[in-house]
């Protein structure tokens, strides 16, 4: 006779797999890699996309447009199966790390865009005028007030991405769902094995939701200071000079 109901004892067991357990811990590594990736790529991408050079603005509009416009699945598929045709051969660990990069890196570009946009242009006018260098400009003028508005934004993209890592499993890359369906195939308990995942995918949503909250409450303190002082336009770009 077929069993059919759910089976919360074996479901706990599943929790506490060591095999499971190892697909979390890759799942987690793809997460963290593809960020950190991610934004530093994402980072040249929105730097091309607000250059007055239309050739590098062109480029980086047409790799948004298509990394955003296509299935992140067909572009692990395709970077999986396509790139040994042309003799690249990765590791399916390396196939995917490319693939999440080069997806997240289109998303967090806009997300990195948008939150140069949003500071004053006066603040950059101002460290100019006081004679600082781009370069100082960029980091102690512009960047900490676009960081603090790309937080909910970024931390939105990064929850997504840590679930789009299941992606990986079609490519055979043993992270926690592809875990999950080889347990799944040997036990034939679907919901228990699936449920054991759910949990360990909240969780780890759950946590990165607390480090965000935090996050927001860091750079957020900068914000309420000034408000209470109404400091004076400029003063930031003041303070950066010194």
């Amino acid at each position: 006779m077929t069993k059919t109901l759910f089976d919360p004892t074996a479901a706990v067991g599943y929790f506490f797999n060591k095999f499971l357990f190892g697909g979390v811990l890759v799942t987690v590594g793809l997460t963290v890699a593809a960020v950190v990736g991610g934004l530093l790529f994402g980072m040249v991408i929105a730097q091309m996309r607000m250059s007055n050079h239309r050739a590098l603005s062109g480029v980086a509009r047409f790799y948004i447009w298509f990394f955003r416009g296509t299935p992140l699945l067909i572009q692990l598929v395709v970077i999986y199966v396509g790139l040994p045709q042309f003799g690249l051969k990765f590791s399916v660990i390396t196939c995917a790390l490319v693939g999440l990069i080069l997806n997240e890196a289109a998303y967090l570009a806009e997300v990195i865009r948008s939150g140069f946009l949003a500071v004053p242009p006066g603040q950059s006018e101002a460290a100019w005028a006081l004679g600082l260098p781009k370069s100082t400009t960029l980091r102690r003028v512009t960047l900490p007030q676009a960081f603090r508005l790309m937080i909910p934004p970024l931390g939105n993209s990064i929850n997504s991405l840590l679930k789009a890592t299941s992606l990986a499993s079609v490519i055979s890359v043993e992270e926690l769902m592809r875990r999950s369906d080889v347990l799944m195939q040997e036990h034939f308990q679907v919901l228990e094995v699936y449920g054991a995942a759910t949990v360990y995918y909240l969780l780890l949503t759950s946590a990165w939701d607390v480090v965000q909250g935090r996050l927001e409450k860091h750079f957020g303190r900068s914000t309420v200071a000034v408000t209470s002082k109404a400091m004076p336009k400029g003063a930031l770009v003041a303070d950066a000079a010194r």
